[in-house]
């Protein structure tokens, strides 16, 4: 049984003329619509306007094509035990290639047993930041080899603003929609 929602959604005529503002811009982008963690985040109308540009800009503009963002998305949903964040990205990432086996391992907290080298090196990468906070040298060296420097500053970044959305949905309870099942259990 999940929790109830600690923030839930701001009534229309509730909301602050700054949050009316926020909620607009987030309509009008490429999102579409406000869901998930933006529901909390209008608390802070101002962060969550700044927060929301950063996330469009690493979503659908970073260095990575989608299949391998989508990859960081849902290594970082997985480590954080996120259930929004991968009930919304896993059919994004299947779409746009990953394969079902690739993401099921991760969803078992398991390595995928078949990768392709860009595949296994964000996977590394991102097994190392998580589990030590850094990464090695070697490592290190293989992911800018791949994907140059801004690949592995837009990698962090990923990680590191899901990280902050899975904070955000984790602390507020932030519910999955109507009827939709997790698709990550909790890592022991």
């Amino acid at each position: 049984m999940s929790k109830p929602p600690r923030m839930p959604p701001i009534a229309d005529a509730d909301m602050t003329p700054e949050q009316k503002r926020a909620v607009a811009d987030i309509v009008a982008g490429p999102r579409g619509s406000l869901v998930g963690p933006f529901i909390p985040l209008l608390r802070s109308p101002d962060f969550m306007g700044r927060l929301q540009r950063t996330g469009e800009y690493l979503r659908f503009n970073s260095a990575f094509e989608t299949r391998l963002s989508e990859l960081a998305i849902l290594i970082t949903a997985r480590a954080w035990s996120q259930t929004f964040e991968w009930h919304h990205h896993r059919p994004i990432a299947e779409k746009a290639g990953l394969r079902a086996s690739l993401i099921d391992a991760i969803a078992e907290g398991r390595r995928p047993t078949e990768m392709a080298m860009d595949e296994a090196t964000i996977y590394d990468f991102l097994y190392e930041l998580v589990r030590s906070h850094t990464v090695s040298e070697p490592t290190y060296r293989r992911t800018v080899a791949m994907f140059g420097e801004r690949g592995v500053i837009d990698l962090i970044g990923i990680h590191g603003y899901y990280s902050l959305l899975a904070m955000i949905l984790n602390v507020t309870h932030t519910p999955l929609p109507d009827g939709a099942k997790p698709g990550i259990a909790p890592l022991p």
